[in-house]
């Protein structure tokens, strides 16, 4: 029990390692790549306190080396995700009862373990993993992790601090108790910092988790797991599986305890859950809590008076960092006619100035996309625009896979608006560009909104502020993220709030407080000082 109000203040973010020419952080984390690579890892399900391992074993390889084995990870059936539920299950009273600063306590100590004795471990992870360069893994599986940690402790924090009013004779207190049940984690490859965000935001809250991560996240999910532990996380309370995702989904939402689910992951897959969900609403004790970031087609629209520079350097790296595989990378780009042909030779010299390649070494701009099924989807988009009349294709658009998944960072021009690469999500290194009469800025702003069922990013680029005004307000449901002046990726946890609407998810916003809301359960509690002992009100005294 609690005898103190304990603080958490509003933490700072994480700040960013450069990796420059012959720094530190360049040295360890080069020294940390060698010794990844020099052995092949088993990695077990985290199911209660057991390592397990099934013997059914599934290779790792780095997307930009496929011929190399970092290790591998056994996969798991329907007996694992029900003995995940049961330890899920068993462990939760004693986390419930867990004293807040004990429990926000561990997931300090997890956040400082990245930032110094892990931190090259969790980038190394991811940058062989997923194929992220040494800043793109920096500000994800360093920086954004660490900030999810301490930030999401200080709005829980927060949280519990907000407590109603009480009147004569009583006292009012509220209670933020935990779901009833479990929560399901379902994270993607793209973010190591959201396979560590969806579970323990729940967790934090006092939930317990069944965590699966996608196939391609394994080796950083299993890292910032070890951490977990390492930090003080109790067993139980967070179990990492390997199932598929079918399998997944038929046993736990059909588990009368199924508290609630947080994922990042497809607009389909998700529209899939919620009606299995929806169908199956009789079984379960609570309604359960269903949050969930989905799909992008995002968009950045210059107007006449934007600066090329400005609008080449935003869709360069907006649209081909980490090989266009952000839920926010731009993906469709509207720029007036009096500044195309400009903007056009800046992002083709900019494009064709990019080194491709392996993370390790560190002058590569674009590494591999994730696997053969990413690459062939998005080579066949490529493809069909070489080849046709409504498309033409400013620069890029080799792929190979001889070695590893590389896609070079194109550009297509199109000259219908609702072109499908403009309309569709691709999830690779792919921009469509649409050059529209510079003096229908606003017909195309209308165009804009209309064109794709997402609204999770996008950015407005003008040197007018009336224009920025009209943009804003005219787009105000196209995005969750909407960016003046910028690209329209890079929210940062506590600065920028991430989610979008429509198509894009239930925008409750990871790295802000709303998102903790989702979690909780509260209870009002009213205590009578003096209870009255007669039932009569004065009204009833009239003569």
């Amino acid at each position: 029990m609690a005898i103190g109000t304990f603080s958490y203040p509003l933490p700072v973010n994480e700040p960013v390692l450069g990796y420059g020419p012959g720094s530190k952080e360049k040295e360890a984390l080069k020294a940390t790549l060698k010794k990844l690579k020099a052995e092949e890892i088993d990695i077990p399900m985290y199911i209660g306190g057991e390592e397990v391992r099934t013997g059914k074993k599934v290779a790792i390889h780095p997307p930009h080396e496929i011929k190399h084995t970092l290790g591998y990870f056994h996969a798991g059936d329907e007996s694992h995700v029900n003995k995940a539920i049961e330890a899920a299950l068993a462990a939760k009273q004693a986390w419930a009862d867990m004293s807040w600063e004990s429990r926000a306590g561990i997931f300090l100590k997890a956040a400082d373990l990245i930032a110094t004795k892990y931190r090259t471990y969790m980038n190394g992870t991811t940058m062989l993993g997923q194929s992220k360069n040494a800043f793109q893994a920096e500000i994800d599986a360093a920086c954004e992790l660490i900030d999810f940690l301490k930030f999401n402790v200080h709005f829980l924090s927060e949280i519990y601090k907000q407590q109603p009013i009480s009147g004569p004779g009583m006292h009012n207190r509220m209670e933020y108790r935990p779901l009833e049940g479990f929560v399901l984690a379902v994270t993607p490859f793209n973010f190591t910092a959201i396979g560590g965000n969806l579970p323990t935001s729940a967790a934090m809250c006092g939930n317990v988790v069944v965590w699966k991560p996608a196939n391609t996240q394994v080796y950083s999910a299993q890292m910032f797991m070890r951490i977990l532990k390492e930090a003080g996380l109790p067993d139980g309370v967070i179990n990492l599986i390997y199932v598929d995702g079918p399998t997944l989904g038929k046993v736990c939402f059909a588990h009368k305890d199924f508290a609630g689910v947080h994922f990042t992951g497809s607009t389909g897959v998700f529209n899939n859950m919620w009606e299995t969900i929806g169908k199956n609403m009789a079984s379960y004790k609570s309604y359960p809590r269903i949050v969930g970031e989905t799909g992008g087609k995002d968009f950045v629209v210059a107007h006449k008076t934007a600066d090329p520079d400005v609008v080449a350097t935003a869709l360069l790296r907006g649209a081909f960092e980490f090989q266009g595989q952000k839920c926010s990378a731009a993906s469709r780009a509207y720029i007036p006619s009096n500044i195309a042909e400009e903007v056009k030779k800046k992002v083709i010299a900019g494009a064709q100035s990019f080194n491709m390649g392996t993370v390790e070494d560190f002058t590569n701009f674009v590494n591999a996309v994730i696997d053969e099924k990413s690459f062939d989807k998005i080579k066949s988009y490529i493809d069909n625009a070489k080849n046709d009349k409504d498309a033409s294709v400013w620069v890029g658009g080799e792929c190979n896979k001889t070695e590893g998944y590389f896609v070079q960072p194109t550009v297509i021009e199109t000259k219908d608006p609702n072109y499908i690469t403009m309309c569709e999500e691709i999830f690779g290194p792919v921009l469509t560009v649409y050059v529209y009469p510079a003096d229908e800025f606003e017909k195309t702003l209308a165009l804009v909104d209309a064109t794709s069922p997402y609204a999770l990013t996008g950015s407005i680029i003008s040197r007018d502020r009336a224009a920025i005004e009209l943009a804003t307000n005219r787009l105000r449901n196209a995005a969750g993220n909407f960016y003046i002046n910028d690209k329209p990726t890079g929210a940062v946890v506590g600065q920028q709030p991430f989610g979008g609407a429509r198509a894009s998810g239930t925008n409750d916003k990871a790295g802000s407080i709303l998102n903790l809301y989702r979690w909780l359960s509260a209870r009002t509690i009213k205590e009578t000082f003096t209870p009255p002992v007669d039932y009569t009100y004065p009204f009833l005294l009239e003569k």
